[in-house]
C-alpha cells in the first residue's frame, strides 16, 4: 500500500485520496453535534468528501454519514450537502 502525502485524506464516497484543499469535511463534535467544518480543523471525528456532485449525491443517496459516524445523521446535514 503506497504511503500518502501529509495533507491527503480519503473521500468517504469514492474512497479515493485527495488533498485536503479539494475536500469538504463533516465533523461530529465531542458534544455529538454534526456539522460542516468550513475551517477543516474543528475538534471531533471528521469525514472527508470530494466537493463534486457525484460524491455528494452518493453520500446523500446511500446515507453514508450514518455509517461513518455510527449514528443517525439529521436530514438537515444531507440537505446542506445537496445545496452546497
Amino acid at each position: 500500500m503506497p504511503s500518502n502525502k501529509k495533507n491527503t485524506r480519503m473521500c468517504c464516497a469514492c474512497r479515493e485520496h485527495a488533498d485536503k484543499s479539494e475536500l469538504l469535511r463533516i465533523v461530529k463534535a465531542p458534544n455529538g453535534e454534526i456539522k460542516l467544518d468550513r475551517t477543516k480543523q474543528a475538534d471531533g471525528r471528521g469525514v472527508w468528501l470530494h466537493n463534486n456532485e457525484v460524491c455528494k449525491s452518493k453520500v446523500v443517496k446511500r446515507k453514508l454519514l450514518n455509517s461513518a459516524f455510527k449514528c443517525s445523521v439529521s436530514e438537515d446535514i444531507y440537505e446542506q450537502l445537496k445545496g452546497r
